[in-house]
């Protein structure tokens, strides 16, 4: 491939954002300076796999070289370090992208995410996949020589910095593809100009990389041989028996780009119809990007130990999408399109078959260890929900994983799980009680609780948005309907007394002539008003029909930017509240103003929203004069 060249050379400043990294990298790492060799390793790795996934389709980009190795050089003199590679390499634009701008969704995301804290923000940034700033923790001047495979001697590419404000770009002739990276180095750093030093970096950290690590051999009469100073197999086709937990961790970390040790992960090899070895992860902490839509990243597809793709559309289910791990068919075909990955049965079978390891691998965590899952819970919990509405096939599986926060204790950690609730239900207790609201505060403190509480009975409360969708999936559990305690009318079933009962029909029958003024007084702001059996301190709530829209759900869906057909909730009262009492056989012009009250109250305690703050804040006002006695001195005059 050839074409015209311009082998003009530039000076240009890093992206805002890289700057940013670049000082976050040298202050964050230097307590652990040696996994610069690490992620430069990785990264010559990844560019060998690409250059193999390139040439199943055009196989004049290997230019006559298919053995792909990694190369680790010193030069004592010099001071400088070389990591080199016969990879895929790079041209002019892609150096200018991958390098002196971070060309990335999520980048704002992750900026927003640094705390400046050196040790939390340094976990960080292996997640955020930048191993190549790491060069300039030992650097102070780092020059990048490459040239893409497939184009001619001339397309090479030289780029220097000192890792500050600027970088220097220029198109030179290199005969050879790949990539070549001197890092000179920082005054004191002399300890990793030794060989010894560098080849114990390499077996602490890149013993897994299944290509051939070269170094120049160091014995006696070998000084001009070349030697593979590491395991160079695939870690994942090695019995399990002869994998060390640390060398789990640091693959963990090699295809993770994470900085942090795995919580889990299982090891499987599966034969017969169809063979394929699985080898996944559950990271310690949520990457930056788990919510962004276009997050693809997570599980490495390899056909016969050749990487053909990153993907986890196809691989894994969305709400697994924080795993991380290989998948190596011996079946597929090499040549394996996006088309195939769509519609192939082989592929939908083996990503049946994870789906149940990993769920298998996270009851495991859950039954024996609590607080590692507590830890997975913190993190991942939320995406972990997803599953009830997408996966139904797994969908009892995963409500046995769920946590949840409850009155039990009435605190803000989610440790409850559907099992215990069950196990703590009252003798003649027939459903499971729920609450979905804004937040852990707001549900914690609605008022439809009120005689629940007074009856001793527990309610799991929801906090998280998507619980108003996970309820409408997951609708009963171990044969326990799941019902909420703020739709419908209010069924505790036998754990009801009949004098409760008895006392409610008398209060509906005194207090009809006020529910019918006031439901005439509020018009088409509610659907019914009615006498309430929830409450028993507040004066008001909010409610709506079995089978209606939630308010909260109904607000989440509005600042989303969805037309919602109007649903009118119920208004309950609590007819022993002694505002309602003081109503109910009031003539005070100010009558319309306390329905109105009573209303916008209980739509607040909902988390909804006023249409008119303003008249809201007069309406108070007036009454709050009113209830004074103040009609002259001191009378608010609104307009």
């Amino acid at each position: 491939m050839s074409a015209e060249v311009n082998h003009h050379k530039e000076t240009l400043e890093f992206q805002a954002e890289v700057r940013q990294l670049l000082k976050l990298v040298i202050n964050s790492l230097y307590s652990n300076k040696e996994i610069f060799l690490r992620e430069l390793v990785s990264n010559a790795s990844d560019a060998c796999d690409k250059l193999r996934f390139e040439a199943l389709t055009d196989d004049g980009l290997y230019e006559g070289d298919t053995q792909l190795k990694i190369r680790i050089g010193y030069d004592k003199q010099q001071r400088t370090i070389t990591i080199s590679d016969n990879g895929i390499g790079m041209d002019r634009r892609e150096v200018m992208d991958n390098i002196g701008t971070i060309a990335k969704s999520g980048t704002r995301q992750f900026m927003e995410s640094l705390t400046g804290d050196n040790a939390k923000d340094a976990k960080l940034i292996g997640q955020f996949g930048v191993g190549f700033y790491s060069a300039f923790i030992v650097a102070d001047k780092v020059t990048l020589m490459t040239r893409r495979a497939g184009l001619t001697a001339e397309h090479g590419v030289m780029w220097e910095s000192s890792g500050e404000g600027d970088y220097i770009i220029e198109t030179v002739d290199r005969p050879h593809r790949g990539t070549e990276i001197v890092l000179h180095l920082r005054e004191g750093e002399d300890e990793f100009l030794d060989g010894g030093r560098l080849r114990a970096i390499v077996h602490k950290y890149s013993d897994h990389i299944s290509l051939p690590i070269e170094m120049v051999s160091e014995e006696e009469g070998k000084t001009d041989q070349s030697e593979v100073v590491n395991r160079a197999s695939a870690l994942w086709v090695r019995p399990k028996s002869e994998i060390t937990e640390q060398e789990y961790s640091e693959f963990y970390k090699h295809i993770a780009h994470d900085f942090e040790d795995p919580l889990a992960h299982i090891h499987t090899f599966v034969e017969g119809r169809q063979s394929y070895t699985s080898l996944y992860y559950i990271p310690s902490r949520a990457p930056f990007d788990l919510w962004e839509r276009e997050q693809r990243r997570g599980i490495k597809l390899y056909v016969r130990r050749v990487f053909i793709t990153e993907d986890t559309e196809h691989l894994m289910p969305r709400y697994l999408r924080f795993v991380r791990g290989v998948l190596d068919s011996d079946d597929l075909p090499l040549n394996v399109s996006r088309e195939i990955l769509q519609h192939n049965r082989q592929i939908d079978a083996m990503r049946s078959g994870s789906v149940k390891k990993i769920l298998a691998l996270l009851e495991q965590m859950a039954d024996s260890d609590k607080e590692k899952y507590a830890t997975f819970w913190g993190e991942f919990g939320r995406a972990l929900k997803e599953g009830v509405i997408e996966d139904a096939a797994n969908r009892e599986r995963i409500a046995r994983l769920l946590r949840f926060s409850s009155t039990h204790a009435d605190q803000d950690t989610q440790d409850v799980s559907l099992q215990d609730y069950v196990t703590r239900m009252k003798p003649e207790q027939e459903k499971i009680y729920y609450i979905t609201a804004e937040s852990f505060a707001a549900a914690l403190h609605s008022p439809h609780l009120e005689i629940m509480r007074n009856k001793g009975i527990e309610v799991l409360l929801m906090g998280d948005p998507i619980d108003e969708w996970l309820t409408a999936h997951l609708t009963e559990f171990e044969g326990k309907a799941l019902q909420s305690v703020a739709k419908g009318d209010l069924d505790l079933g036998k754990l009801d007394d009949a004098e409760h009962k008895k006392e409610i029909e008398q209060a509906a029958d005194e207090f009809k002539p006020l529910v019918d003024r006031i439901r005439e007084s509020l018009g088409t702001k509610v659907k019914e008003v009615r006498v309430s059996q929830r409450l028993t301190t507040s004066p008001s709530c909010l409610v709506v029909e079995e089978h209606d829209m939630a308010v909260n759900l109904q607000k989440l869906l509005k600042a989303a930017g969805h037309q919602i057909p109007g649903i009118h909730p119920i208004l309950e009262i609590n007819t022993s509240h002694p505002l309602v009492k003081r109503l109910k056989d009031s003539d005070d012009s100010q009558f319309a103003n306390w329905a109105c009250l009573l209303y916008e109250q209980a739509l607040l305690s909902e988390g909804g929203q006023l249409e008119d703050p303003a008249i809201f804040v007069k309406r108070m006002n007036d009454l709050f004069v009113a209830v004074t006695g103040d009609a002259g001195q001191g009378r608010i005059i609104l307009d």
